[in-house]
């Protein structure tokens, strides 16, 4: 079973998600209402995902996931808030975090992203991820479209390039071209390298435009 940890400022939204994934075979093992108690209980309690706000009184969320990714790396990060503004997108997915959503998303659309990040897939909410676009137009040291950044690379990098696009993780692309998953990571480092862009996140929305 899942462990999660829930990290929000408002009780009511802690108390409906603890339902919510309990519901669903989701065991919640802690809520927390700023990141300073966030740590707190992780220092005594292990989860495998952590749900976080991002404006909260006390140690905010970009604080709080940049701490957790440090301290405790395989904890998978999905962030659920209101804001979608460009600071704190490109802080929170420059932070480590593994999944952006609006909380406005819906139980669907949370227990899928749920799903999604722990089975190695990056989730990010369709409006973030127009923000992002955007924000990739704007980025100076990263010139291009999907088009462009794709005529540097194998045919094999192409491939994996446009599974990686359409959400498959490590796993699946090695399923899907029968390669060795450690292959799969040989490959996206190459991509990495001759795009310029190291984060799996930021690649998929280059792909995009």
């Amino acid at each position: 079973m899942l462990d999660v940890l829930l990290v929000d400022d408002e009780p009511l939204l802690l108390e409906s998600l603890e339902i919510i994934l309990t519901m669903n075979q989701i065991n919640v093992v802690g809520m927390a209402h700023d990141g300073n108690e966030a740590l707190s209980l992780l220092e005594n309690t292990s989860c495998g995902l952590a749900l976080v706000d991002l404006n909260m009184k006390g140690m905010g969320g970009i604080e709080l996931i940049q701490k957790i990714k440090e301290k405790y790396s395989h904890i998978k990060i999905l962030v659920l808030t209101t804001f979608y503004d460009d600071t704190s997108i490109t802080e929170a997915i420059e932070g480590g975090a593994d999944g952006y959503l609006l909380k406005g998303s819906g139980k669907d659309a949370i227990l899928g992203a749920v799903d999604s990040i722990m089975g190695g897939q990056n989730v990010i909410d369709h409006m973030v991820m127009q923000r992002m676009v955007s924000l990739m137009k704007n980025n100076k040291d990263i010139s291009g479209t999907g088009k462009e950044l794709l005529s540097s690379m194998t045919d094999r990098e192409k491939e994996i390039c446009t599974l990686m696009s359409q959400g498959l993780n490590n796993r699946q692309i090695a399923d899907e071209l029968y390669i060795s998953e450690g292959t799969v990571k040989n490959y996206i480092s190459s991509i990495y390298d001759k795009t310029g862009i190291h984060d799996r996140s930021r690649l998929i929305v280059a792909m995009k435009e």
